[in-house]
């Protein structure tokens, strides 16, 4: 992309990798289930989450300082470490797919293809992925909407708001493995439940708060929030999977992010440009309640899903 100059090749590059960008990740998540065991998959979920926020921290840094000298620096950087993860991962991680005693047969794309009924068929998971959209409607908005609201109807400047993002991102580091291992003995949908509700909180009052200690506040309490969620989420989304239809699962799953972001930011700007702009936040708040209600829902129509053996940490491994 570095090296081209016309504009209309440069957005078909830019969509050609929106395509492609992303193809690796739902094996990335089938992955973290075939390595763990149920036990300690949230834990795994909840290390890639601290690894997602480590990057998030440093690499605005070094891009910074590779753009600084010339933004061609900065492009052939990141094509020269996609290359080099992508070498790592040929040569020397293993393949983790479970073989199922030699069950599983070679598929053309087609029956690939229509093997996706299987996941559309799954009802309560499909209810899932839908409540999880909800949650990822409001979520979305911390990285997009929140930017612009806080400088124009309160000043608060670029510089503050990437403080308010490095908050974030440091207390996920800091914070991820010791609130997941104290969560996972829990029901999942309860937890996912209790994390809307911070969710409920923390968005909503950015509606109704005007400082920057309370600016801060409610971002401290999203990211409890998003602590609780997050690693729950692609936990439950591998625990409906069948052992040999997981990338598929997970697949479904990342839906529950793309649709949102087609819509999400779009709305809250019609919102901000024409309404009330507190308004994005006040209904942010109202679907994340509609939300803890649906994983409350889905918990009783999902327990027999997730037994007593899938959703509790050995207590003695940990001590």
């Amino acid at each position: 992309m570095v090296f081209v100059n016309n504009f209309i090749v440069f957005n078909i590059l830019a969509i050609l990798m929106g395509i492609l960008g992303n193809t690796g990740g739902p094996a990335q998540q089938a992955m973290v289930a075939d390595l763990l065991p149920p036990e300690k998959q949230a834990e795994g979920f909840g290390a890639l989450r601290v690894a997602v926020n480590l990057s998030a921290t440093i690499g605005p840094a070094i891009g910074g300082l590779l753009a600084a000298y010339s933004y061609v620096y900065l492009f052939i950087a990141d094509a020269l470490t996609s290359g080099i993860t992508a070498i790592i991962v040929f040569r020397i991680i293993p393949e983790t797919k479970p073989e199922n005693q030699g069950k599983i047969k070679h598929e053309s794309f087609m029956e690939t293809f229509r093997g996706y009924k299987v996941v559309i068929r799954d009802l309560v998971y499909m209810v899932f992925l839908f409540i999880s959209s909800i949650i990822a409607l409001v979520y979305m908005q911390m990285n997009s909407t929140l930017s612009v609201f806080l400088l124009d109807e309160h000043g608060f400047v670029e510089k503050n708001f990437g403080l308010l993002l490095s908050m974030n991102a440091l207390m996920v580091v800091l914070f991820q493995f010791w609130i997941t291992r104290k969560i996972s003995r829990f029901p999942p949908m309860i937890m996912m439940a209790i994390g809307a509700g911070l969710y409920a909180i923390g968005f909503s009052m950015y509606g109704y708060v005007s400082t920057a200690f309370w600016f801060f506040f409610a971002m401290g309490v999203i990211t409890i929030g998003e602590m609780v969620i997050s690693p729950f989420g692609q936990t439950v989304a591998a625990h409906f999977a069948p052992e040999d239809k997981r990338g598929r699962y997970m697949a479904f799953y990342s839906y529950s992010w793309i649709i949102p972001a087609l819509f999400g930011t779009l709305g809250a700007g019609i919102i901000m440009d024409n309404y009330n702009p507190n308004w994005v936040w006040f209904l942010g708040g109202i679907l994340a309640i509609i939300a803890t209600f649906g994983f409350l829902f889905l918990h009783s129509k999902s327990k027999h899903r997730f037994s007593q053996s899938e959703t509790e940490l050995d207590v003695e491994v940990i001590k």
